[in-house]
């Protein structure tokens, strides 16, 4: 299915290490000590890490704050869930058991992207990076482009429809053969998880922003998908990257079993992680209407005060005011 895309341009990168067939099963012992070492997302990881607590550091330096839970989300959160997918069994595995890869892809999706985007990387840049550097990053908020990829529609559209296009046809099978496509398909779970994301959930400024109950529409439309997506592949008659599985002579679960372990993978997961988004939806709602109502409270006391300076106390503001 799909093995011959992209062989003749990609040959030089058609080899792997460990061979994905000689693995042994799958089990509780393989997940904690299989571990494997990527250098090149360890090493994206590591720069993003230092880059951001770089930030932190800048701002403590000149005496501004950086709250805590920040830092545990982007760092702890958003980066350790990399460093997992990318290093862990998982990794060891996703080349030869598609269950593997379907929490690996959960992970760089939806997981990741959420810690990130609760960070809040791009709020530090603008507060750390130099004159220059600022002008730059705003340019590239503002630019068309961004406009377009964080259109609320045209982000959501690309976070659901992108895995029915990479396993129902043969770019899945491709990724599988040459570690170029493997790494950049990586990448690509990433960047779509946090365009989504980011305007979800997201504290960062971002060229186009939704209300709160739009937030919470937009992320009850996309529980669906997770469900068509599993099932889809869970009562598929068809072997996804045949070819590649059958080939591999693996000894733990079938491909078919595999295949169906990984759709029921994919549809738990994706509605557990909505419904954790929901509620993170909600928390944000509930502060920012207590930040509202601290500032109404405020302004009515302004107006108390003006009034009292000029002699014309006005009681009937008491009932404004938030209980």
């Amino acid at each position: 299915m799909g093995s011959g895309l992209l062989t003749a341009p990609l040959s030089a990168w058609a080899t792997h290490s460990p061979d994905p067939g000689s693995l042994p099963p799958l089990t509780w012992s393989e997940i904690f000590t299989a571990w494997t070492f990527d250098p090149l997302p360890a090493a994206l990881i590591a720069l993003t890490t230092f880059a951001y607590l770089s930030g932190v550091r800048v701002l403590r330096r000149r005496g501004d704050s950086w709250h805590w839970g920040r830092v545990l989300a982007f760092v702890g959160g958003g980066m350790g869930t990399l460093l997992i997918a990318t290093q862990s069994a998982l990794a060891t595995y996703d080349l030869t058991l598609l269950s593997a890869h379907m929490v690996q892809h959960m992970l760089l999706a939806m997981i990741a992207p959420i810690f990130m985007a609760l960070g809040a990387p791009i709020t530090l840049a603008l507060r750390t990076l130099p004159p220059g550097g600022r002008r730059r990053l705003l340019a590239v908020l503002n630019s068309r482009v961004a406009k377009v990829l964080t259109f609320p529609v045209v982000a959501g559209l690309l976070f659901v429809l992108n895995p029915f296009v990479l396993y129902f046809t043969g770019l899945y099978e491709a990724t599988l053969q040459y570690p170029l496509l493997h790494q950049w398909n990586h990448l690509h779970f990433i960047v779509l998880g946090c365009l989504w994301f980011w305007i979800i959930i997201g504290v960062d400024p971002m060229p186009h922003r939704l209300s709160y109950p739009m937030r919470m529409i937009a992320v009850f439309a996309t529980m669906p998908f997770h469900a068509f997506l599993g099932i889809a592949i869970m009562t598929s008659s068809t072997l996804i990257a045949e070819d590649w599985y059958t080939s591999l002579g693996y000894t733990g679960l079938s491909p078919l079993e595999d295949q169906r372990l990984a759709g029921g993978i994919i549809w738990a997961s994706g509605e557990l992680v909505s419904l954790l988004v929901l509620v993170v939806l909600f928390v944000q709602w509930v502060r920012q209407s207590s930040r509202e109502a601290a500032r109404e409270d405020r302004r009515l006391d302004r107006l108390e005060q003006q009034a009292a300076a000029s002699g014309q106390v006005d009681d009937g503001l008491w009932w404004q005011r938030t209980p």
